[in-house]
């Protein structure tokens, strides 16, 4: 997983899950791995299905439609320690960290199945939300290869 610090994030705050998708679509945008649309398709498709994923991660992503919008894959991490809640107000789906996805063809489910490996066991979700810096998120991401 070829992660960049200039696409991660850490102690980030949010208002609300669309304020956080939104900031994980700058990334990508500011990067150049997505035109601005790819931006409004992520938060239509988590307005479709929640990309809330369980054990306080969420991976947002654009739709089928917004692929034309992908210049070249990419991912950006977000750290929000206090949490962003993805769900109603009822529900414990609790964001802590949060991985914006774009990929050319199916690149990206390469780097989804690599996120939710390292993410299915709740530990390596705490590491993630513990880092202080930049290159301890990446260096944990990167003992997924």
């Amino acid at each position: 997983m070829d992660l960049q610090p200039e696409m991660i994030l850490v102690d980030q705050k949010f208002a609300d899950k669309e304020e956080a998708i939104r900031a994980c679509g700058r990334l990508l945008v500011d990067n150049g791995c997505v035109d601005e649309e790819y931006v409004e398709a992520m938060i239509e498709r988590n307005n479709l299905v929640s990309t809330y994923m369980g054990n306080f991660i969420a991976i947002p992503h654009g739709t089928d439609e917004a692929k034309r919008f992908v210049k070249k894959s990419g991912i950006s991490v977000i750290q929000a320690p206090a949490g962003v809640q993805f769900g109603n107000d009822d529900t414990e789906d609790v964001a802590m960290v949060l991985f914006g996805i774009a990929g050319v063809e199916n690149e990206h489910l390469d780097l989804l199945q690599k996120i939710a490996i390292f993410c299915s066991e709740v530990e390596n979700v705490v590491k993630l939300a513990d880092a202080k810096t930049k290159e301890e998120i990446i260096g944990y991401l990167q003992e997924v290869e």
